[in-house]
């Protein structure tokens, strides 16, 4: 056993302050390419990872997301980089091969140094007519609907503290 992937796994946490910068195109191609190694349903590889850097895309999604959430705020926390992922919808595991490679890159990211945080909505930002749209535009599939989102960067300051964890988290029989 690996001491350190397990500690990587137990220290991982939400980062929501991310540091202008764009994080070094290495480490984020490492927290990519990881993601695609992500367990999927029967290896069907349902999703797609899309990193947006550009700043005007990242605008949209921003005013996008938001408009779900709280008009005129940045749920991606001002984080450079805006990792969505989508899967393909007439794959029956869809919602948990995306949810498996946002897990995966989110620990990929710890374990380089940079820090993410899991942010939803995508599914109703990549539902809408703009959203169509957009997938129009990159040559993407219909059947893709999203699964969520990273907002990745180098983090700002220290990661928050684990809670405490419940008392009643593992049952065995």
């Amino acid at each position: 056993m690996s001491e350190s992937t397990i500690k990587d796994l137990q220290t991982r946490r939400a980062i929501r302050r991310f540091q202008a910068k764009a994080p070094a195109a290495a480490l984020l191609d490492t927290v990519l390419e990881t993601g695609t190694y992500a367990p999927t349903g029967q290896g069907k590889q349902a999703p797609v990872i899309i990193a947006v850097q550009d700043p005007q895309l990242r605008a949209q999604l921003t005013r996008m997301n938001a408009e779900y959430a709280t008009p005129g705020t940045d749920p991606y926390y001002g984080a450079p980089v805006i990792v969505l992922v989508l899967a393909d919808s007439t794959v029956s595991t869809w919602v948990e091969d995306g949810s498996c490679v946002l897990c995966t890159m989110m620990q990929a990211a710890h374990a380089v140094g940079l820090g993410s945080v899991w942010i939803h909505r995508e599914r109703q930002m990549f539902d809408s007519e703009e959203g169509k749209a957009l997938l129009k535009a990159w040559g993407l599939s219909g059947n893709l609907r999203g699964v969520g989102a990273l907002a990745l960067g180098i983090p700002e300051g220290e990661a928050p503290q684990p809670k405490p964890r419940k008392a009643d988290y593992i049952l065995k029989l």
